[in-house]
């Protein structure tokens, strides 16, 4: 009977272990992440998008990116980014290309640039519903980013696979084409990677202004935007409220373009 309990009594320590164990790394993990901190920076974020027309069906791609922090006291970073875009019905369209990104350090005294090269994949969809035009986009990336080490660019680089799902919409105020349309738009940020520690949650990024054509090949969108992005530590968030200016251009460059598009530029002109 003794013998029984003591094998009772030892089985139940055992039992008592391996649950600690097993919870140790919720302690650990809950231990090294220090209570949820938010940083809110004020930015201003411009940009050139193009969309040249090749043929009937392609398209190339290619955007320029300037951010500044604190408005636009301090850099943020620069974006240079460039695809083809193959469309496979009038409203649904794939691509694929490149980018590179500079990100200013945030070590001000010690003031570099860390580079991160992308290799990216999307979709797009567009669609009315009534008068208001629906876009969605679907983009994966494939992210080389570089590290600091010491307070300074390490030459090294993780990766992390990102997918974002952009939601927008485009509402007329007028029937008149000339007149602005009110934008507004949501995109989520999931990333994923062994360097993706805490979270697979990356951003979220709300946008709110107005789109206002120029010309036949050219138009600008101005609004806000706010950002909630998680950084690499897993309790510090960045809540960033930006102005954003985005310039589009979208020319024709097709040797032989439809008789009936000629027409219309013809008259347009």
């Amino acid at each position: 009977m003794n013998v029984y309990k003591l094998k009772k009594c030892k089985a139940g320590k055992i039992s008592l272990l391996f649950c600690l164990l097993t919870l140790l790394p919720f302690f650990i993990n809950a231990q090294q992440l220090p209570p949820k901190e938010v940083k809110h920076l004020t930015q201003f974020w411009a940009s050139i998008n193009a969309t040249a027309r090749i043929s009937e069906k392609w398209y190339i791609l290619a955007d320029f990116h300037i951010r500044r922090n604190n408005f636009l006291k301090d850099p943020g970073f620069y974006l240079l980014r460039g695809a083809l875009n193959y469309k496979l019905k009038p409203n649904i369209a794939v691509a694929a290309g490149y980018a590179h990104l500079w990100q200013a350090s945030t070590y001000k005294d010690n003031g570099f640039y860390l580079d991160e090269n992308r290799i990216y994949e999307q979709a797009i969809l567009t669609h009315p519903v009534g008068k208001i035009k629906f876009t969605h986009r679907l983009r994966n990336e494939q992210r080389w980013i570089e590290y600091t080490v010491k307070d300074s660019a390490s030459g090294n680089f993780r990766f992390t696979n990102r997918i974002r799902y952009l939601l927008g919409t485009r509402i007329p105020l007028s029937k008149n084409p000339k007149f602005p349309q009110i934008i507004l738009a949501d995109e989520i940020m999931l990333h994923f990677g062994k360097s993706v520690r805490y979270s697979n949650f990356d951003q979220n990024r709300i946008f709110a202004g107005i789109y206002q054509p120029i010309s036949k090949n050219v138009s600008f969108d101005l609004g806000y935007m706010y950002t909630y992005q998680l950084r690499t530590s897993g309790y510090q968030y960045l809540a960033n409220h930006t102005l954003r200016l985005f310039f589009y251009y979208t020319p024709d460059w097709r040797k032989n373009k439809p008789e009936e598009q000629i027409i219309q530029q013809h008259a347009n002109h």
